[in-house]
């Protein structure tokens, strides 16, 4: 009996050794596949591994250190700060978490902030040198030129040559007018390393605000060669060539980053001013439309757009466009003087006269206080009608980054869920995955005699539909009349039988109110779910036949607004399709997707609070519900409420949903003043 009692209690040792192993086992290959990526910049495959680490182990201060990473470099920002926040709670002792913190602190210009955790971090490792290269950033992105020189003197006295040093060191002299030491620094970065781009663009830029243009284009076609993708060297160079009057050479560099940046307002505006100084008004009025789509709160679009309109007698149009201007800023001398003579043309004689009293009396006003304090809208020596560069922005945006500023971003909803018909079927559940279980939705798959799945895009092939045929129709004894028809409703939808597949749902609502199986009386809430997701697809698709879809856009500060294709708007009714969902709840209120699928219909018929709560019932019901969560967080930047949003959206970011990391991007930036 000992040596038996021994064996087992050996025995029992050695599993609870395996399982320790194991474990170990699984952590170390997640945490070497999350550096992995993390150093080949797949930062999306880091994110997910280490997601996975921090669910095996809350403790460890390096995980949330990794993701917040993993994060940054996606855009994510408050969702990195998140992390690092966490990664210095875990250890209040580690360098490289107040380090990072810091850095996102000052990417939303919370200046103080990051100095202050990079000062704690340099008090923790003050030999560390990278620590006073990212203080130096600080110090410039804050404007603080002179002690950003400091910080990076110091990093290149223990860094003499790092070529990123000097750039950064010589644009910080620029904006303290020190144009010869800049140009040292620009010529030692580009001696230390020949081969990196930005330096040639950095001592071109010198060049030309000295109007060495030939030095400058120079610079700029080697920045070029060394990357022809470069979109910041050919907006760059298209700036020098239209200062050269060479228009033609202007407009292809401009088409050039076009080509890769079709969004990038500042692009589109410089080639549409451009355009009509050449006379080309059509195509100018379609790059200033398009800026406009994308931030409609730019106050020079407008201007320059009337512009366009009087210099083609379109005077109706230049009024409306001056009245914009005006209104996004009231101290707007010119637009006063302009909107007086547009109205004079019209014969609006008193009203022209007025317009002309208020522009010299802001002018008045604008020279009788200091010009620096002064608003240079009011200022009629200015021309606004030239190129816009980036240097004016320069200091308030990313350091490296800058032309991506105004980026426009294709938003839609992540689609409904419904049940469709799949090539196979997938009931196994790895315990890692967070994917949602329900053993009501499994007991329906797997007793179906062909394959199904929950899913928001169907990816079945008209082969594996044509297999699939005969089973449904001959599968009588095998399931109930009312499953017959919601699986010939399923093939009518793969097979884009539209009302087919609408009777078929209906016969199975009818028909699975009367059996008197539990479970067929349970899966009529699934028929509903599918019949009102359908009536929303047809709505769709006989919206987009008629050209009319109404589309949910934000500008850069999430400004919300409707924009429609045509001018005759129609409001679309979902009512049915809300009725069927409401009556799918009815019957089970424990499913997340028929929650997610209402907060769908509601956000498209405008009742956005109630879609909110929806997408909030599905969460709690299913907390690594990403696509919730990412439409959550439009719904709630589209309301203006872009704390909430950008934190809904960093969080679906973290279950997968990669579209996140564009938006994020662009909507959830602060704006620093």
């Amino acid at each position: 009996m000992k040596k038996i009692a021994k064996y087992i209690l050996f025995s029992i040792i050695f599993l609870l050794i395996c399982q320790q192993t194991y474990a170990q086992y699984d952590k170390d290959v997640f945490f070497f596949r999350g550096r992995q990526a993390l150093a080949e910049g797949r930062y999306a495959t880091a994110l997910e591994n280490f997601n996975i680490l921090e669910r095996l182990d809350t403790s460890d201060h390096l995980t949330p250190f990794y993701r917040g990473i993993a994060k940054f470099n996606l855009g994510d920002i408050r969702g990195a700060q998140k992390d690092f926040n966490r990664a210095v709670a875990l250890n209040p002792i580690f360098t490289s978490g107040y380090h990072y913190r810091g850095i996102t602190e000052s990417r939303f210009g919370e200046y103080d902030k990051a100095l202050e955790d990079i000062q704690k971090a340099i008090s923790l490792r003050p030999g560390f040198e990278g620590l006073y290269f990212s203080r130096g950033v600080t110090y410039f992105l804050s404007r603080q030129f002179d002690k950003a020189i400091e910080d990076f003197d110091k990093y290149i006295r223990r860094q003499p040559k790092d070529p990123s040093a000097y750039i950064n060191r010589g644009t910080s002299r620029m904006f303290l007018g020190d144009t010869l030491k800049a140009l040292q620094d620009y010529d030692t970065a580009i001696r230390l390393d020949r081969f990196e781009p930005e330096s040639y663009i950095r001592r071109g830029r010198l060049y030309a605000e000295q109007e060495k243009y030939d030095q400058a284009i120079a610079d700029m076609d080697q920045a070029i060669r060394l990357d022809t993708t470069n979109t910041f060297a050919y907006f760059n160079r298209a700036i020098m060539y239209y200062d050269t009057r060479d228009f033609n050479s202007a407009m292809a560099d401009l088409n050039r980053v076009l080509r890769d940046e079709p969004g990038n307002a500042l692009t589109l505006y410089n080639r549409s001013l451009i355009n009509a100084q050449i006379g080309n008004f059509n195509e100018a009025l379609q790059d200033m439309d398009r800026v406009i789509d994308i931030n409609p709160n730019n106050v020079l679009a407008y201007f320059n757009r009337a512009s366009f309109f009087v210099q083609m007698e379109r005077w109706q149009d230049a009024l409306e466009d001056y009245d914009r201007a005006i209104e996004l800023y009231p101290d707007f001398a010119k637009a006063y003087m302009n909107r007086a003579y547009v109205e004079s043309m019209l014969g609006e004689m008193k009203r022209s006269k007025k317009d002309y009293d208020t522009a010299q009396r802001k002018i008045r006003e604008y020279h009788a206080k200091n010009h620096a304090n002064a608003s240079s809208f009011a200022d009629t020596t200015k021309k606004y009608s030239s190129l816009l560069s980036l240097d004016a922005e320069f200091a308030k945006k990313d350091f490296n980054n800058e032309l991506l500023q105004h980026r426009d971003v294709d938003i839609r909803l992540k689609p409904f869920y419904r049940l469709a018909l799949s090539k196979e079927k997938d009931l196994a559940v790895n315990n890692l995955s967070n994917r949602y279980e329900n053993s009501l939705i499994s007991r329906m798959i797997s007793k179906a005699p062909v394959a199904m799945k929950m899913v928001a895009v169907d990816t079945l092939s008209v082969s594996d539909l044509n297999e699939m045929k005969d089973i449904i129709w001959s599968s009588e004894t095998l399931l109930s009349e009312s499953q017959r028809n919601f699986l010939k409703a399923l093939y009518d939808v793969a097979d884009r039988q539209f009302n087919s597949a609408l009777n078929h749902y209906t016969q199975a609502i009818e028909g699975a109110g009367a059996e008197s199986d539990k479970y067929g009386k349970l899966y009529r809430a699934f028929y509903y779910m599918n019949r009102g997701v359908l009536r929303a697809d047809m709505i769709e698709f006989i919206s987009s036949i008629e050209n009319n879809v109404q589309i949910l856009t934000m500008d850069e500060k999430g400004t919300s607004r409707a924009r429609v294709r045509d001018q005759v708007q129609r409001q679309y009714d979902y009512s049915d399709a809300i009725g069927d969902l409401k009556a799918a709840v009815e019957i089970l209120d424990d499913i997340p997707y028929i929650y997610f699928n209402l907060g769908n219909l509601y956000c498209l018929s405008s009742e956005l609070v109630e879609s909110i709560d929806n997408y909030t019932k599905a969460i709690n019901l299913y907390p690594y519900m990403g696509d919730a969560f990412f439409n959550r967080g439009l719904v709630l930047i589209f309301l203006k409420d872009k704390e909430k949003g950008c934190i809904d959206l960093s969080r679906a970011g973290e279950l997968g949903i990669d579209e996140a990391y564009s938006v994020i991007k662009k909507y959830c930036k602060e704006e620093v003043e």
